[in-house]
């Protein structure tokens, strides 16, 4: 139990800040668009009823179902990555992809969509959150860290860790 406070108190920190920010564009963004930086980067409310990039819209009710699947495999996941150093990057990466997995269930789960608010007008870039560059910049950063860094012997040591 000892060894699960840590990841446990990151994972809540990192749902609590995607929440507040979600929060804060329902509250602050409400009357229209903040331009942060004019035809680069601004901040726009949108309730995203789909996935990624709004594909898929209103499929709440399967969106959270695989969302709990998704979860329940990164607890697993976690549970089974040797507990040596040279794998902290990617325990830390699988608590970031699940506090972004949990954080966007939660919007759906309560709200039936969940809040974007960051967009990208210099390239035209899909409206996203915070719960989402968690999740992506991690599977980016596993993908390199997979193909670079561990070799075949690492992931044969996932099936005899779980300690």
């Amino acid at each position: 139990m000892k060894k699960a406070i840590l990841p446990l108190l990151s994972s809540a920190v990192l749902i609590a800040l995607d929440q507040l920010t979600k929060a804060l564009a329902r509250t602050h963004l409400a009357d229209g668009p903040c331009v942060l930086i004019d035809g680069v980067f601004e901040l726009r409310y949108t309730e995203n009823r789909g996935a990624a990039f709004g594909i898929l819209q209103d499929r709440q009710v399967f969106f959270i179902i695989i969302t709990v699947i998704a979860l329940a495999a990164l607890v697993f996941l976690y549970l089974r990555i040797p507990r040596e150093k040279r794998f902290l990057p990617l325990r830390v990466i699988t608590v970031f992809i699940f506090s972004g997995a949990a954080g966007n269930l939660i919007d759906r789960a309560l709200n039936g969509y969940v809040v974007d608010f960051m967009y990208i007008s210099l390239i035209d870039f899909p409206v996203f959150n915070v719960a989402d560059i968690y999740v992506s910049w991690s599977a980016v950063l596993a993908l390199i860290l997979i193909l670079f860094k561990y070799k075949e012997d690492d992931f044969r040591r996932f099936k005899k860790s779980g300690s």
